[in-house]
């Protein structure tokens, strides 16, 4: 394993300038809302967390994105699962075979990142919210693991999907390093608007009671960053932010905030 993070460390490095030489294509198809599946389209048909069918569910039924996080297994394999444990079974302690003994409730093995992205490469309207989750072992296993998703969506030409986020601010700095055209957006919610313009980020994905201290939506209109709030399943929290013009609302909840929405025009 060591031999593996080290090579790997070596190849993201060097991957950080052939990365910044590349333009990212535009698409125009988005559908235009503040939807935000998370973890997919899963609860209305009772589908697995961050499955396959829950990201196509996300894609029918009109979704702007469809969020899911990504993990890196023992031997080196991406996929993806909102638990360090994927029912019962340590991701970065195993393999991807040993992950395999277990089946979602719809009969899916764990999504690698590479099924999952070209599952999602098939459609133009709905983006792929790409977190990416820290790991338990340490900053140089983070290092490693998020060069190997930029690695992957790179490879699979899937940049104008990919939106990232994460809990880490060192991780999206990192993919900024790899790709600086990126969108990057923070989750922790410990970081000022003004941190985020400085370094480059898209802007902010708090959680929703974030927002109701201070001033912020102004703010980050001001100062050209977007805001999303996780994850918000109330009606009248939806209906707030609504108000406010927030960019991005990340819900377990797709349908009726696509509901509400069309309620509204």
């Amino acid at each position: 394993m060591k031999h593996l993070l080290f090579g790997l460390i070596l190849t993201s490095i060097g991957l950080n300038g052939a990365f910044a030489q590349k333009k990212m294509k535009t698409i125009n198809t988005w559908s235009k809302n503040e939807v935000i599946a998370h973890r997919g389209a899963f609860k209305a048909k009772s589908l697995p967390e961050n499955s396959i069918a829950a990201l196509n569910e996300a894609v029918r039924i009109g979704c702007h994105g469809s969020e899911f996080d990504v993990h890196m297994t023992a031997d080196g394999v991406l996929v993806v699962n909102h638990d360090h444990d994927f029912l019962g079974i340590h991701i970065e302690k195993s393999t991807y075979k040993e992950l395999q003994a277990k089946k979602l409730s719809n009969g899916e093995y764990i999504p690698t990142l590479e099924n999952y992205l070209k599952t999602g490469l098939k459609q133009k309207t709905t983006r792929l919210i790409l977190e990416i989750k820290p790991s338990k072992s340490g900053a140089e296993y983070d290092k490693v693991l998020t060069a190997k998703v930029v690695a992957m969506v790179h490879k699979l030409k899937a940049r104008p999907w990919v939106d990232y986020i994460s809990f880490s601010y060192q991780i999206l700095q990192q993919v900024k390093q790899l790709d600086p055209e990126a969108n990057v957006s923070y989750l922790a919610g410990n970081v000022s608007l003004e941190k985020l313009k400085q370094d480059g980020f898209y802007g902010a994905d708090y959680h929703y009671s974030v927002y109701k201290k201070g001033e912020w939506f102004a703010k980050a209109k001001e100062l050209g960053l977007t805001i999303n709030a996780w994850t918000v399943n109330d009606a009248a929290d939806m209906k707030w932010l609504l108000d406010n013009k927030v960019e991005f609302i990340t819900t377990n909840e797709p349908e009726m905030l696509l509901e509400l929405i069309k309620s509204r025009k």
